[in-house]
């Protein structure tokens, strides 16, 4: 059972402080700038330009794979040249975000050189919640377990050796879940055989064994585009929300199993991770904590937890390329997405 809820302050801004007063002269909240100016005034969006020009030769200005250069662009320089951003940014336009950088001083740097992060890793999880009889084969007849399996692969996730904080205390009560009775069976899928598994896109073995930040790029199929088409607008927030509740989940849980947890051994503590589901253009985040895998038809009969996610509706990056320019660069997204970056287990 999962809660969802809108995201409080505290997560967007990855617990750190609010941002503080913009510069004189600014609008708030959008930039314009052009790919020839010069200063670090236009980092942001020359680090979308340049991820549009390297891969526009290949697959043109509106395929969201231009995203995934961003995103790398943004990580890449975010964790293993932070002291080389934060001296950028904070001389920069973008006060706000230089101050960000700045609030968490050397411990934060501390954790940054400790992550580890994974190109389009697998991620896996498997479990039974459940009970249904068996209607077909030489098994016709006996009652088994409904079984569940998620095979996720994010386009680029980050790793740490400790867990980032929990956002509500393990026994919060969240309040009632309404139970959706409906089998997956029911849903007009293609069924095959899948190899049940668990992974969390890294051995057992090694040091960076907590999930910190998952980047995923919806499909072509999912775009908003198609949905506005078909006059299914209100389902396009639903894409976002179940690709950050689902893979989110599988790669929770799957972190709590690798620390010898499971549905007769429940977890101690909660394990908490992040996502940001994006199109190309339109970011929306999310943050995940598992409190339970008591989930089988016996154990979850007097198990009062409840799992929660808190997210954010989808808002545009920029508005539009023209000429070479990005036009209304949302800055609100991208310091929303180095606020997430920077969210630190209280360990380190």
């Amino acid at each position: 059972m999962v809660v969802f809820g809108h995201m409080p302050n505290s997560i967007i801004s990855g617990l750190l402080p609010s941002p503080v007063g913009s510069q004189p002269g600014s609008t708030p909240g959008t930039t314009q700038a052009n790919s020839t100016g010069s200063g670090a005034e236009a980092l942001p969006p020359r680090m979308a330009l340049l991820s549009l020009w390297a891969i526009e030769p290949v697959c043109g200005p509106h395929d969201c794979r231009w995203c995934i250069s961003f995103v790398q662009t943004i990580t890449s320089n975010l964790f293993p040249s932070f002291t080389w951003i934060l001296s950028v940014v904070s001389h920069c336009s973008y006060r706000r975000m230089g101050r960000v950088l700045n609030a968490k001083g050397e411990s934060l740097f501390f954790c940054i050189s400790c992550s580890v992060s994974d190109l389009n890793p697998e991620v896996n999880y498997y479990w039974h919640h459940g009970k249904e009889v068996v209607v077909h084969g030489h098994r016709k007849g006996r009652v088994d377990p409904v079984r569940f399996q998620i095979d996720d692969s994010p386009h680029l996730q980050i790793r740490v050796p400790k867990q980032l904080p929990e956002v509500v205390p393990l026994e919060s009560d969240l309040g009632v879940v309404p139970v959706i009775d409906h089998k997956p069976s029911k849903l007009p899928l293609f069924k095959k055989q899948y190899e049940n598994k668990v992974f969390i896109g890294a051995k057992v073995a090694d040091p960076c064994c907590y999930g910190h930040t998952q980047f995923h790029l919806l499909p072509d199929k999912l775009k908003r585009e198609r949905f506005i088409r078909e006059r299914l607008e209100d389902q396009i927030e639903v894409v976002y929300r179940s690709n950050g509740i689902a893979s989110l989940f599988a790669w929770t849980a799957a972190q709590a199993m690798y620390q010898g947890f499971w549905n007769e051994a429940d977890v101690t503590r909660p394990f908490v991770s992040q996502a940001v589901v994006t199109d190309g253009k339109y970011f929306a985040f999310f943050c995940y904590q598992l409190n339970t895998l008591a989930l089988t038809a016996e154990t979850i009969k007097n198990n009062p937890r409840k799992n929660i996610c808190w997210g954010t509706d989808s808002k545009p990056l920029y508005d539009v390329v023209e000429d070479g320019n990005v036009k209304g660069f949302n800055d609100e997204v991208l310091l929303q997405l180095v606020h997430f970056l920077l969210n630190r287990p209280k360990e380190l």
